[in-house]
């Protein structure tokens, strides 16, 4: 079993995590809840991904950073997607996406990091421009994201991309004189549809409803904020040649040869 992850704490981490799962998937399967199911399938072969790409790219990564993924693949899918925590827990959505952001300029920088160090490479990259490679990695890897929830509302009706009730916009498609000027709509309170066949019924949101930009930037701004912090902490990593602390809880480091 320490095959899977050699530190110990990350290994009780993992196993905990493990149990959790599988409750949740047995569950899934005497409600017949098959979509849960595969969630929990897809949760227990991401929870292996740390260690197994640790084994495959030879590198050692820190436990510290190695429960941060594995917490944070258990938030995402099992409380935010199956246990609905993204609609009953305020700003869910917005902690995981900050958290992604952080983990994601992490990996981006120590991509190139590794790099750096590599006998292999003769470039030597400045810390500056490794924080602006981890910070442009995160914020590609966030905007993916979104063109992935976007795709699946898109293609599959659902709604990854939450809806924001708002009380006002503003838009040139209601300038009836076609000079390109944005007409405020304010004080909104609620939104009557009007179906094909004449029938109305009012949505009883208490305003306006927005389909998903307010949440795609949102997610864009929190992961923006994440990457932006990552990127200050390796700056300084770099700066001072590993040095630091706590910046080293983060960063996977190549494995000494044995």
């Amino acid at each position: 079993m320490k095959k899977v992850y050699e530190s110990k704490s990350s290994l009780i981490v993992y196993l905990v995590l493990r149990f959790l799962v599988i409750l949740v998937g047995v569950r899934s399967i005497f409600r017949h809840d098959y979509e849960s199911l595969f969630l929990c399938v897809l949760t227990l072969s991401l929870l292996i991904l740390p260690s197994f790409l640790e084994r495959r790219l030879k590198v050692e990564i820190p436990s510290t950073f190695e429960i941060i993924i594995l917490c944070f693949i258990f938030s995402a899918e099992i409380l935010g997607e199956i246990h609905n925590f993204y609609i009953i827990v305020p700003h869910w959505d917005t902690i995981l996406h900050t958290l992604n952001g952080f983990n994601c300029a992490a990996i981006g920088f120590a991509l190139v990091d590794l790099l750096n160090r590599s006998e292999q490479f003769s470039f030597r990259l400045s810390p500056l421009f490794l924080a602006l490679v981890a910070f442009c990695f995160s914020m590609t890897v966030g905007v993916c994201w979104e063109f992935i929830e976007y795709g699946v509302d898109t293609f599959t009706e659902g709604d990854m991309q939450k809806d924001f009730v708002v009380d006002h916009f503003a838009s040139v498609t209601l300038d009836e004189t076609r000079q390109n000027i944005p007409i405020v709509v304010s004080d909104i309170s609620d939104v009557i549809v009007v179906h094909g066949d004449g029938s109305q019924e009012a949505l009883g949101v208490g305003g306006y409803l927005d389909i998903g930009i307010n949440d795609t930037m949102k997610d864009l701004f929190v992961n923006l904020i994440g990457a932006v912090v990552f990127s200050i902490i390796g700056f300084f990593y770099v700066k001072k040649k590993g040095e630091g602390k706590f910046a080293s809880k983060f960063i996977p480091k190549v494995k000494a040869e044995s």
